[in-house]
């Protein structure tokens, strides 16, 4: 395949399906440098016209909860009592610095998400 840049949506759709038929290719041979290639066209492309916009805190908290099995109660340990808990779910209390610091560490949520 002569390798291009990726304007369109039928050039994208193209190097996907390109990309899935030499998908394993080492890096170093002729296919795996395409893949290589591909695969960084295929990213640019995407964060142009498939933006993801990093999630909400708080539904982000949630998330990993339900991920995790937590209870809103489990929360209190990390964050402080059961109203700032309740407070920062509904979405009527900001995240503090410690507050972030303490999810990050025990949750593992990124700084990123929780400071977005």
């Amino acid at each position: 395949m002569k390798i291009k840049p990726i304007l369109t949506e039928k050039d994208y759709q193209v190097a996907l399906k390109r990309v899935e038929k030499i998908w394993g290719s080492k890096l170093g041979t002729a296919e795996g440098d395409e893949l290589d290639v591909l695969c960084t066209l295929i990213e640019k492309y995407e964060d142009k016209y498939y933006p993801i916009e990093a999630p909400d805190p708080v539904e982000a908290i949630k998330y990993v909860m339900e991920e995790k099995g937590l209870e809103r109660k489990d929360l209190i340990k990390i964050i402080g009592n059961k109203s700032r808990v309740s407070d920062l779910l509904n979405k009527k209390r900001e995240l503090s610095k410690n507050m972030i610091k303490a999810l990050h560490e025990h949750l593992g949520i990124s700084y990123e998400i929780l400071m977005a």
